[in-house]
């Protein structure tokens, strides 16, 4: 079970993804000219694959001794974060639609 310091950073991550590019849609629910929700999630999970992708390779260069300590548990902790927020919002959006279909028609 993540701690809540963990899911606080998690959260704060997410803002930071969100801020930039995105805009609210207007009130007749037409969209703007932000990004769709499927470009936005499928940037985002670029964004994660590359950080775990920056991980393992600065794990290697530590395996070969070509990279620094710090270095490594800066990539895995920054890995740890983008799959921690994605966790997080997948929670939420099983969630939300649980609770929609939960609804009375």
């Amino acid at each position: 079970m993540a701690s809540p310091v963990a899911a606080a950073n998690a959260y704060s991550s997410f803002a930071r993804m969100m801020e930039g590019g995105v805009t609210k849609p207007s009130l007749l629910g037409s969209e703007t000219d932000g990004q769709s929700f499927g470009t936005l999630l499928k940037e985002t999970l670029g964004s994660v694959m590359e950080a775990g992708r920056k991980s393992d390779a600065q794990t290697i260069a530590m395996a070969g001794g070509k990279a620094n300590v710090m270095d490594v548990v800066t990539a895995v902790a920054e890995t740890d974060v983008a799959v921690s927020t994605l966790v997080s919002v997948r929670d939420r959006v099983i969630q939300s639609y649980e609770d929609i279909m939960k609804m009375p028609i």
